[in-house]
């Protein structure tokens, strides 16, 4: 053990913040800290990927693209991480595989060194275009086993699927545990079983949400069984629906005799800074205080934290605030009749919506939205176990569902669509991959970005002539 290395991932800009503000942290909040951030110590810094794309766009008017590329201009020392939904990218339905090849190469071209790709349903077939793309690239391909338990979900299952993910490239493997319900006990023996089937070069990574209290002992278990990395949260973004704190974690498995590589006295300052930025956002009410608490009950539904938040703010929106404990009751039972889906984008946000839906219909399925109409049609892949065969009859009448890879039977000729429809418009690739990803709402960015331009452009006029 002694002097063994554990490398720490910081979340803060990207899993933490969504967990905890749901993702609402605009690039001005990052800058005055870049710095420090990159002279920390960390293994990487998560700061990409997941639901920040489509924030960026959607409410706080940022390319996502321009971000990335502040990012690396900023942090030129560190790893930047994003994370990758596999044949989703960051969608929330299967792209075609010529779009996901384009996705991830410019998502490398444009700074990332790690991908983190994971599928909702663990279904292989959704991960290989995006882990053969990332190592084409130059960039690490990590695969991501999204954990959770169900009665046909077992340690050699995610074992084998460990295994796979290697063979197809993967140069580690991470514990994807997004809910918080890895129990110290199987992260050891977890752990311990893919260090003893995996190669010695392939770390083995731990991610999980302190949801239910027991993250950290979750961690030193993990460590205990020989993991590598660890995901971890600076202390004012911390807790809650987010990752264990990075300075308590470092001043434990330092006395301990580990070694991490991080600058304390930088981590402190980088608390020092956060702690401004979560006040900020206390104030405005984004930090629901929810969030930030201990929930044991989540070892039952299992709602990862960003879907936790979603799913308040979703609930806040609609004025049905005292419907929350219901649709928590409410998500386990979908979850079961849609053959056990972990719960991770975009299946969270399938069934999360579906368990809403039922609720405040009083109905089970009585209104049942396209995604689940296209998830009981096998458009997201093979599910862990069967749907229930009389809610899939319920929902899909008497259509079938799709047999084989759904990718293959999308159109190769998206991208030459989409830039077509876009014109001018689209001043780069990047432009023409955001509007596929997310049209609506890379059409208005587009839009708004023109507007502020011209604003700004006439301004400089009148600036000169006075």
């Amino acid at each position: 053990m002694a002097n063994r290395h554990i490398g720490f991932t910081e979340t803060v800009l990207r899993d933490a913040q969504q967990s905890l503000i749901a993702t609402r942290l605009p690039f001005s909040e990052m800058e005055p800290i870049l710095s420090k951030l990159d002279a920390a110590g960390y293994h990487s810094l998560e700061c990409w990927g997941g639901a920040t794309f489509d924030v960026c766009m959607r409410f706080l008017d940022e390319d996502p693209w321009e971000r990335l590329r502040k990012l690396r201009a900023g942090l030129p020392n560190t790893k930047l991480q994003m994370l990758l939904r596999g044949q989703n990218i960051l969608g929330y339905k299967h792209y075609p595989d010529d779009i996901v090849r384009r996705f991830v190469k410019a998502a490398v071209k444009n700074g990332i060194d790690i991908i983190r790709i994971f599928d909702a349903l663990n279904d292989v077939n959704n991960l290989k275009v995006a882990i053969e793309t990332a190592v084409e690239a130059g960039a690490e391909a990590s695969g991501a086993i999204s954990y959770t338990t169900s009665p046909v979900h077992t340690r050699e299952m995610y074992v084998n699927l460990a295994k796979e993910m290697v063979n197809m490239g993967c140069q580690s493997i991470c514990i994807k545990d997004m809910a918080g319900i890895l129990t110290p006990n199987n992260a050891y023996g977890l752990v311990a079983a893919l260090k003893d089937a995996l190669p010695d070069n392939v770390p083995v990574i731990m991610h999980t949400h302190s949801t239910a209290g027991m993250a950290f002992m979750t961690y030193m278990k993990g460590i205990e069984a020989g993991a590598d990395v660890i995901d971890t949260a600076i202390s004012p973004f911390s807790g809650g629906t987010s990752q264990p704190t990075t300075e308590s974690l470092h001043v434990a498995l330092t006395q301990m005799g580990y070694d991490t590589g991080l600058d304390e006295p930088t981590l402190y300052e980088i608390a020092d800074y956060f702690k401004g930025v979560r006040a900020k956002f206390i104030e405005d009410g984004t930090l629901n205080p929810i969030s930030m608490g201990t929930d044991t009950q989540c070892l039952n539904y299992q709602i990862p934290g960003g879907m936790l938040s979603n799913l308040l703010s979703q609930l806040k929106s609609l004025n049905a605030s005292d419907k929350f404990d219901e649709a928590l009751l409410e998500t386990p039972r979908v979850r079961e009749d849609l053959g056990f889906p972990p719960l991770v984008t975009p299946t969270s946000q399938l069934v999360g919506t579906q368990a809403v839906q039922n609720v405040l219909a009083g109905e089970r399925y009585k209104n049942v939205g396209a995604e689940v109409k296209a998830y009981c049609r096998g458009e997201y892949g093979r599910t862990p176990a069967p749907i229930n065969p009389e809610i899939q009859k319920l929902i899909l009448g008497d259509e079938k569902p799709i047999e084989g890879r759904y990718a293959d039977t999308l159109p190769t000729d998206t991208f030459e669509k989409a830039q077509a429809e876009l014109g001018e418009t689209a001043r780069s690739e990047e432009d023409v991959l955001s509007y596929i990803a997310f049209p609506p709402v890379a059409e208005k960015f587009f839009e708004t970005r023109k507007a502020n331009e011209e604003k700004v452009a006439k301004y400089s006029i009148e600036k000169i002539e006075d």
